[in-house]
Protein backbone atom coordinates (compact mmCIF):
# COMPACT_ATOMS: atom_id res chain seq x y z
CA UNK A 1 0.00 0.00 0.00
CA UNK A 2 2.96 2.69 0.71
CA UNK A 3 5.04 2.00 -2.38
CA UNK A 4 1.53 2.27 -4.33
CA UNK A 5 0.47 5.91 -2.92
CA UNK A 6 4.45 6.50 -3.07
CA UNK A 7 4.59 5.61 -6.67
CA UNK A 8 1.81 7.75 -7.31
CA UNK A 9 1.34 10.43 -10.04
CA UNK A 10 0.59 13.86 -8.76
CA UNK A 11 -1.25 13.87 -11.87
CA UNK A 12 -3.46 11.18 -12.25
CA UNK A 13 -6.90 13.04 -11.70
CA UNK A 14 -5.88 14.79 -14.95
CA UNK A 15 -5.07 11.66 -16.47
CA UNK A 16 -8.42 9.81 -15.34
CA UNK A 17 -11.57 11.33 -17.25
CA UNK A 18 -14.06 8.90 -15.48
CA UNK A 19 -12.91 10.08 -12.15
CA UNK A 20 -12.72 13.87 -13.71
CA UNK A 21 -16.33 13.11 -14.87
CA UNK A 22 -17.82 11.85 -11.55
CA UNK A 23 -16.22 14.87 -9.74
CA UNK A 24 -17.35 17.50 -12.28
CA UNK A 25 -21.30 16.52 -12.25
CA UNK A 26 -21.36 17.53 -8.79
CA UNK A 27 -19.24 20.51 -9.09
CA UNK A 28 -20.36 22.43 -11.91
CA UNK A 29 -23.88 22.74 -10.74
CA UNK A 30 -22.73 23.51 -7.21
CA UNK A 31 -20.49 26.48 -8.58
CA UNK A 32 -22.88 27.42 -10.92
CA UNK A 33 -25.65 28.17 -8.06
CA UNK A 34 -22.36 29.62 -5.93
CA UNK A 35 -21.90 32.47 -8.94
CA UNK A 36 -25.98 32.93 -8.84
CA UNK A 37 -26.53 33.82 -5.30
CA UNK A 38 -22.95 35.61 -5.32
CA UNK A 39 -23.70 37.40 -8.46
CA UNK A 40 -27.32 38.71 -7.09
CA UNK A 41 -26.08 40.07 -3.99
CA UNK A 42 -22.87 41.63 -5.70
CA UNK A 43 -25.57 43.35 -7.98
CA UNK A 44 -27.53 44.75 -5.07
CA UNK A 45 -24.61 45.66 -3.25
CA UNK A 46 -22.93 47.31 -6.64
CA UNK A 47 -26.59 49.28 -6.77
CA UNK A 48 -26.65 50.92 -3.32
CA UNK A 49 -22.79 51.90 -2.56
CA UNK A 50 -23.25 55.95 -1.94
CA UNK A 51 -21.41 57.43 -5.11
CA UNK A 52 -17.28 58.00 -4.91
CA UNK A 53 -16.71 61.61 -3.87
CA UNK A 54 -14.59 61.56 -7.54
CA UNK A 55 -15.95 59.24 -9.84
CA UNK A 56 -19.65 59.83 -8.74
CA UNK A 57 -21.85 56.74 -10.40
CA UNK A 58 -19.65 55.81 -12.50
CA UNK A 59 -17.62 54.23 -9.80
CA UNK A 60 -20.40 50.99 -9.79
CA UNK A 61 -18.58 50.19 -13.41
CA UNK A 62 -15.55 48.98 -11.50
CA UNK A 63 -17.71 45.98 -9.82
CA UNK A 64 -17.97 44.97 -13.32
CA UNK A 65 -14.58 46.01 -14.84
CA UNK A 66 -12.02 44.74 -12.34
CA UNK A 67 -13.35 41.28 -12.09
CA UNK A 68 -13.39 41.15 -15.38
CA UNK A 69 -9.66 42.41 -16.32
CA UNK A 70 -8.68 39.72 -12.83
CA UNK A 71 -10.45 36.93 -14.74
CA UNK A 72 -8.76 37.24 -18.02
CA UNK A 73 -5.63 36.58 -16.49
CA UNK A 74 -6.43 34.11 -14.24
CA UNK A 75 -8.09 32.20 -17.05
CA UNK A 76 -4.82 32.43 -19.05
CA UNK A 77 -2.50 30.93 -16.28
CA UNK A 78 -4.93 27.85 -15.83
CA UNK A 79 -4.48 28.04 -19.93
CA UNK A 80 -0.67 27.92 -19.69
CA UNK A 81 -0.59 25.58 -17.29
CA UNK A 82 -2.92 23.08 -18.82
CA UNK A 83 -1.19 23.30 -21.79
CA UNK A 84 2.30 22.78 -19.96
CA UNK A 85 0.68 19.46 -18.71
CA UNK A 86 -0.31 18.71 -21.68
CA UNK A 87 2.38 19.52 -23.94
CA UNK A 88 5.22 17.60 -21.71
CA UNK A 89 2.79 14.78 -19.55
CA UNK A 90 0.72 13.95 -22.69
CA UNK A 91 -2.26 14.74 -20.96
CA UNK A 92 -5.69 14.40 -22.83
CA UNK A 93 -7.80 15.73 -20.23
CA UNK A 94 -5.23 18.85 -19.65
CA UNK A 95 -5.51 19.45 -23.28
CA UNK A 96 -9.63 19.39 -23.21
CA UNK A 97 -9.18 22.17 -19.88
CA UNK A 98 -6.96 24.00 -22.14
CA UNK A 99 -8.97 24.13 -25.34
CA UNK A 100 -12.21 24.26 -23.01
CA UNK A 101 -10.90 27.18 -21.24
CA UNK A 102 -9.65 29.45 -23.97
CA UNK A 103 -13.30 30.77 -25.02
CA UNK A 104 -14.04 31.79 -21.48
CA UNK A 105 -10.88 33.71 -21.00
CA UNK A 106 -11.18 35.27 -24.49
CA UNK A 107 -14.80 37.19 -22.98
CA UNK A 108 -13.59 37.78 -19.83
CA UNK A 109 -10.80 39.98 -21.48
CA UNK A 110 -13.38 41.23 -24.04
CA UNK A 111 -16.09 42.36 -20.87
CA UNK A 112 -12.87 43.77 -19.44
CA UNK A 113 -11.78 45.97 -22.57
CA UNK A 114 -15.44 46.84 -23.08
CA UNK A 115 -16.08 48.31 -19.57
CA UNK A 116 -13.14 49.56 -19.07
CA UNK A 117 -13.92 52.05 -22.40
CA UNK A 118 -16.99 52.64 -20.93
CA UNK A 119 -15.20 53.63 -17.25
CA UNK A 120 -12.61 55.57 -19.52
CA UNK A 121 -14.49 57.93 -21.33
CA UNK A 122 -16.12 59.87 -18.30
CA UNK A 123 -13.03 59.32 -16.22
CA UNK A 124 -10.33 59.92 -18.73
CA UNK A 125 -12.44 61.66 -21.88
CA UNK A 126 -11.18 59.41 -24.17
CA UNK A 127 -12.59 55.50 -25.19
CA UNK A 128 -9.37 54.13 -25.74
CA UNK A 129 -5.63 55.40 -24.83
CA UNK A 130 -2.17 53.27 -26.19
CA UNK A 131 -1.05 53.10 -22.59
CA UNK A 132 0.90 50.05 -21.25
CA UNK A 133 -1.81 48.52 -19.32
CA UNK A 134 -4.75 48.67 -22.06
CA UNK A 135 -2.25 47.64 -24.99
CA UNK A 136 -1.10 44.51 -22.93
CA UNK A 137 -4.78 43.84 -22.27
CA UNK A 138 -5.33 43.92 -25.63
CA UNK A 139 -2.08 41.76 -26.92
CA UNK A 140 -3.76 39.05 -23.78
CA UNK A 141 -7.00 38.84 -25.99
CA UNK A 142 -4.80 38.52 -29.09
CA UNK A 143 -2.97 35.68 -27.80
CA UNK A 144 -6.39 34.08 -26.66
CA UNK A 145 -7.68 34.65 -30.04
CA UNK A 146 -4.37 33.13 -32.02
CA UNK A 147 -4.46 30.06 -29.38
CA UNK A 148 -8.50 29.77 -30.65
CA UNK A 149 -7.58 30.10 -34.03
CA UNK A 150 -4.78 27.50 -34.39
CA UNK A 151 -6.92 25.22 -32.34
CA UNK A 152 -9.80 25.59 -35.25
CA UNK A 153 -7.49 26.30 -38.07
CA UNK A 154 -5.65 22.81 -38.16
CA UNK A 155 -7.27 20.35 -39.73
CA UNK A 156 -4.48 17.30 -37.54
CA UNK A 157 -5.98 18.05 -33.89
CA UNK A 158 -2.40 16.60 -32.50
CA UNK A 159 -0.45 19.36 -34.39
CA UNK A 160 -3.11 21.73 -33.67
CA UNK A 161 -2.96 21.21 -30.15
CA UNK A 162 0.66 21.44 -29.99
CA UNK A 163 1.40 23.99 -31.65
CA UNK A 164 -1.88 26.25 -29.69
CA UNK A 165 0.11 24.91 -26.11
CA UNK A 166 3.53 26.34 -27.44
CA UNK A 167 1.61 29.87 -28.27
CA UNK A 168 -0.01 29.49 -25.13
CA UNK A 169 2.66 29.24 -23.11
CA UNK A 170 4.56 32.33 -24.82
CA UNK A 171 1.58 34.21 -23.91
CA UNK A 172 2.33 32.99 -20.32
CA UNK A 173 5.38 36.06 -20.95
CA UNK A 174 2.64 38.66 -20.73
CA UNK A 175 0.66 38.10 -17.53
CA UNK A 176 3.26 39.73 -15.27
CA UNK A 177 3.38 42.44 -18.14
CA UNK A 178 -0.15 43.24 -17.76
CA UNK A 179 0.04 42.57 -13.58
CA UNK A 180 3.26 44.99 -13.31
CA UNK A 181 2.36 47.61 -16.48
CA UNK A 182 1.17 50.21 -14.26
CA UNK A 183 3.76 50.51 -11.82
CA UNK A 184 6.67 49.72 -14.40
CA UNK A 185 5.25 52.97 -17.26
CA UNK A 186 3.39 56.27 -16.73
CA UNK A 187 0.15 55.27 -17.29
CA UNK A 188 -3.37 56.89 -17.11
CA UNK A 189 -4.81 53.65 -15.62
CA UNK A 190 -4.97 53.88 -11.64
CA UNK A 191 -2.83 51.27 -9.58
CA UNK A 192 -4.26 48.26 -7.90
CA UNK A 193 -6.69 49.26 -4.69
CA UNK A 194 -7.55 45.34 -3.98
CA UNK A 195 -6.71 43.88 -0.60
CA UNK A 196 -3.39 43.21 -1.43
CA UNK A 197 -2.36 46.71 -2.29
CA UNK A 198 -0.51 48.93 -0.23
CA UNK A 199 -2.89 49.86 2.57
CA UNK A 200 -3.02 54.09 2.11
CA UNK A 201 -4.25 52.68 -2.23
CA UNK A 202 -6.43 49.69 -0.95
CA UNK A 203 -10.54 50.34 -1.04
CA UNK A 204 -13.05 51.47 1.78
CA UNK A 205 -14.67 48.76 2.74
CA UNK A 206 -17.65 49.85 1.86
CA UNK A 207 -16.25 49.55 -1.96
CA UNK A 208 -14.40 46.33 -0.49
CA UNK A 209 -17.06 44.40 0.04
CA UNK A 210 -18.75 44.38 -3.03
CA UNK A 211 -16.08 44.21 -4.96
CA UNK A 212 -14.82 40.74 -3.37
CA UNK A 213 -18.20 39.00 -3.63
CA UNK A 214 -18.32 39.83 -7.66
CA UNK A 215 -15.00 38.41 -7.85
CA UNK A 216 -15.86 35.41 -5.94
CA UNK A 217 -19.12 35.45 -8.19
CA UNK A 218 -16.98 35.57 -10.91
CA UNK A 219 -14.99 33.16 -10.32
CA UNK A 220 -17.48 30.53 -9.36
CA UNK A 221 -19.03 31.13 -12.88
CA UNK A 222 -15.62 30.62 -14.64
CA UNK A 223 -15.34 27.24 -13.12
CA UNK A 224 -19.05 26.31 -13.32
CA UNK A 225 -18.50 26.72 -17.44
CA UNK A 226 -15.29 25.28 -17.45
CA UNK A 227 -16.23 21.85 -16.21
CA UNK A 228 -18.89 22.27 -18.16
CA UNK A 229 -17.47 23.13 -21.71
CA UNK A 230 -14.43 20.44 -20.51
CA UNK A 231 -17.09 17.58 -20.18
CA UNK A 232 -18.68 18.26 -23.62
CA UNK A 233 -15.10 18.19 -24.72
CA UNK A 234 -14.61 14.31 -23.01
CA UNK A 235 -18.05 13.24 -24.02
CA UNK A 236 -17.42 14.86 -28.05
CA UNK A 237 -13.99 12.93 -28.01
CA UNK A 238 -15.38 9.98 -26.93
CA UNK A 239 -18.16 9.23 -29.44
CA UNK A 240 -15.09 10.27 -31.78
CA UNK A 241 -13.61 7.30 -30.56
CA UNK A 242 -16.39 4.90 -30.69
CA UNK A 243 -17.12 6.06 -34.00
CA UNK A 244 -13.48 5.16 -35.54
CA UNK A 245 -13.60 2.08 -33.85
CA UNK A 246 -16.92 1.63 -35.38
CA UNK A 247 -15.78 2.38 -38.46
CA UNK A 248 -12.91 0.28 -38.48
CA UNK A 249 -15.10 -2.48 -37.45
Amino acid sequence: MGARNHNKNPFDFLANPERFMAFSRWAAPMFGAIAGVLAVVGLILTFTVPEDYQQGDTVRMMFIHVPAAVLAMFVYLCLGIASFLALVFRHALADAAAQACAPLGAAFTVLALATGSLWGKPMWGTWWVWDARLTSVLVLLLFYLGYLALRGGIDDEQKAARAAAILALVGVINLPIVKFSVDWWNSLHQGSSTLLAKPENRLPAVYAWPMLVMQLAYLSAFGALWLVRIRALVWRRKARSLALKAAEA
